[in-house]
């Protein structure tokens, strides 16, 4: 089986990103395609790492907490790579714990004002 390889345009249209978003994610080393000439190819690595990256953006993750975890892969293997993961884990998953009790609240808060206003109308 031949090794998939993508091409700029064709990342821009898997991943759904504008191609300033993937020559961003390039100037800052969270991806490294091949180059042939001027053109730049995404193997299997490049693939795996933009799933990676975002996933962590959508779990709420900075690019420079994503870049820094990445890198702990090639420097220190995968062991310190997942401890490092649980480490953000678990502080993304407090984050957004704490968000979530906010949205209840301000659901909560909305929901009262509107149903006063629903008893000022029927007053009125």
């Amino acid at each position: 089986m031949a090794e998939t390889r993508l091409s700029f345009k064709e990342m821009c249209a898997r991943f759904d990103v504008t191609p300033r978003t993937l020559r961003y994610y390039e100037y800052i080393e969270l991806l490294a395609p091949e180059r042939e000439g001027r053109a730049r190819f995404y193997g299997p690595r490049e693939i795996a790492r933009m799933k990676l990256i975002l996933r962590g953006r959508r779990f709420g993750f900075s690019l420079e907490e994503i870049r820094q975890w990445l890198l702990i892969y090639g420097k220190k293997g995968e062991r310190p790579q997942l401890e490092a993961w649980l480490q953000l884990a678990d502080r993304q998953l407090a984050a957004l714990e704490r968000q979530r009790q906010d949205l209840d609240a301000a659901i909560a808060d909305l929901q009262a004002l509107r149903e006063t206003a629903v008893h000022e109308m029927e007053r009125l």
